[in-house]
C-alpha cells in the first residue's frame, strides 16, 4: 500500500510539474491589439478580457499601466479561470512598480447602462477545489459610477455631496451602481494582494468561497459603503474555509444608509469560516472596525484577532452579539483581551490602538477626514395635531399626518484619487498594507 501510495503521489507531483511547465503567460496593454498573439511582450492583448478569453487553468496574465473595461467596452469583467493576474507594469513590461505604473478597473457612469449582475470584478470559480487564483496589484474604483448630490451633504471643501440610494440619481444620467467591487463565487485557494479598493458603492469584496483558502492580504480600503470585506463559506462543511486577512489597511467604512443606523464594518467573521485576522489597519469605521456579530459557533473556537491596530472606530473597534444585544468594545479598554472567552473566537492578543496620528499626515485627505469624524445625521418633525387638515382628518376617520425632515451633513462623498492614496501602503511599518514591491 505504500508502494502504491508513493508511485501516486510521485504522478500527481509530475502533473504538476507538467502542468505549470505548460502554462502560457499573456501579456495585456492599452497599445495592443486584439489579433496580436498575447504571449509576449512586444505583441499584447488590448484588453484583460481578451487574455482571459484566450488562457487556461494555471496561466498568468501580466497587465501594464492603463484603464480597463470589460467585454466590448461594458464596466465589468467576469474571471472564470483559475489564472494568476498581476498589474503594475511599464509598457515594455521590463519593470513591475505598481504605484507607478497603475493598472486600474475604473467605470465610467455611461458604463451603468449595462450593468454588471454581482461586482465590477466577478470571480466565477466554481468546482476547483485544488485550483490556484490570484489577483494582485489593480487599482478597483467606483467613483465614477456613483451618483452624488449636488448640495445636500456636501461638507465645505469636499468634492461632492453625499451619495446617492437609487433609484435616485441627480444631475447624473444614471444612479449609483449600488455593486460590489469585486464578487466571487470561488473554490481553492484565492488570493487577492496589492490592490487598492476606492469608493465602493456596496461592499468592497464580498466572496462566497466553497473549500478552501482565501488569501486577502496587503490591500488598501478606503471609503466602502458597507463593509469593506465579507468572506462567507458555501460549503456544507463547516470550516471548509479558511480566510487569511493580514496586513490590509480598512479605513472610512460608511453605513448601509445615510441615517447611520446599521452596517459600517471593516471585516467580519461567520460562523463557518475559520478566519485569521491579524496585522491591520482597521479604522474610521461608522459602526466597528471588526464584527463578530455573525460568528454563532458554540464550543469551536476558530476566529483568531491578533496584532491589529484599531482607531477611531465610532461605536467601538470589535462588535459582537450578547444575545439578543450587540455590544461593542474598545481596544484600550481593560476587558478587551476577554472578547477571547466569547464563543468562536480562539484568540485575542497584542492588539493596539494607534498612538501616533502623524503616520498618517500628508497622506489622508484631511478634509475629508475632519468632516468624517463631524459626520451627523438629525431629523426634525412637523405635527400639529389642531390643524385644519388634521382636524377635518380626524373628524372622517382618518389618519392625521405629519412630517419628518432628515439631514445629514456627510454621507459616503467622494473620496478624492490622488498619489498620496497609494501612500497608505508602508504608512506604518508591521501594521496595515505594507510598501509595494
Amino acid at each position: 500500500m505504500k508502494k502504491i501510495a508513493k508511485l501516486m503521489l510521485a504522478v500527481i507531483l509530475t502533473a504538476t510539474f507538467v502542468m505549470s511547465s505548460m502554462a502560457t503567460t499573456w501579456y495585456v496593454s492599452p497599445n495592443g491589439k486584439k489579433k496580436n498573439a498575447g504571449t509576449s511582450p512586444a505583441e499584447p492583448l488590448k484588453t484583460i478580457y481578451n487574455a482571459l478569453d484566450q488562457a487556461a487553468d494555471g496561466d498568468k496574465i501580466l497587465v501594464a499601466a492603463g484603464n480597463y473595461s470589460g467585454k466590448t467596452g461594458t464596466g465589468f469583467i467576469v474571471i472564470e479561470k483559475a489564472v494568476e493576474i498581476y498589474g503594475g507594469y511599464s509598457d515594455d513590461f521590463k519593470t513591475r512598480d505598481i504605484a507607478k505604473y497603475q493598472s486600474s478597473i475604473r467605470p465610467s457612469m455611461d458604463t451603468n447602462a449595462t450593468p454588471p449582475q454581482n461586482g465590477t470584478v466577478e470571480f466565477k470559480i466554481d468546482g476547483k477545489p485544488n485550483s490556484k487564483t490570484v489577483f494582485d496589484g489593480f487599482i478597483l474604483d467606483h467613483s465614477e459610477v456613483n451618483a452624488y448630490h449636488s448640495t445636500e451633504g456636501k461638507p465645505a471643501g469636499i468634492e461632492t455631496g453625499m451619495w446617492l440610494e437609487p433609484p435616485t440619481k441627480g444631475s447624473y444620467a444614471f444612479p449609483s451602481l449600488k455593486k460590489y467591487l469585486v464578487y466571487g463565487n470561488t473554490d481553492g485557494n484565492l488570493t487577492i494582494s496589492n490592490c487598492l479598493f476606492l469608493n465602493s458603492s456596496n461592499y468592497a469584496l464580498n466572496l462566497n468561497h466553497h473549500t478552501g483558502t482565501v488569501n486577502i492580504k496587503n490591500n488598501v480600503f478606503l471609503n466602502s459603503r458597507m463593509m469593506a470585506c465579507n468572506v462567507s463559506c458555501r460549503s456544507a462543511k463547516a470550516f471548509a474555509t479558511k480566510m487569511n486577512f493580514e496586513y490590509n489597511t480598512v479605513l472610512l467604512t460608511w453605513s448601509r444608509t445615510k441615517d447611520f443606523g446599521d452596517m459600517g464594518y471593516g471585516v467580519r467573521a461567520l460562523s463557518k469560516v475559520d478566519a485569521n485576522i491579524s496585522h491591520n489597519i482597521l479604522g474610521l469605521s461608522v459602526m466597528s472596525g471588526f464584527d463578530n456579530g455573525m460568528n454563532n459557533r458554540k464550543g469551536e473556537a476558530k476566529v483568531t484577532l491578533d496584532e491589529n491596530m484599531f482607531f477611531l472606530n465610532k461605536r467601538g473597534d470589535v462588535s459582537f452579539t450578547v444575545s439578543p444585544s450587540i455590544k461593542y468594545i474598545r481596544v484600550d479598554d481593560d476587558a478587551f483581551e476577554d472578547f477571547e472567552d466569547y464563543d468562536g473566537v480562539e484568540s485575542c492578543e497584542d492588539n493596539v490602538s494607534l498612538k501616533d496620528p502623524k503616520v498618517f499626515k500628508g497622506i489622508i485627505d484631511q478634509t475629508f477626514l475632519e468632516a468624517f469624524l463631524n459626520a451627523s445625521y438629525t431629523e426634525t418633525t412637523d405635527y400639529n395635531p389642531n390643524s385644519p387638515a388634521n382636524q377635518f382628518r380626524a373628524a372622517m376617520g382618518m389618519n392625521t399626518q405629519g412630517s419628518i425632515k432628515s439631514k445629514v451633513s456627510m454621507y459616503a462623498n467622494k473620496y478624492p484619487f490622488s498619489d498620496n492614496v497609494m501612500k497608505f501602503f508602508g504608512a506604518v511599518k508591521g501594521y496595515g498594507a505594507q510598501a509595494l514591491k
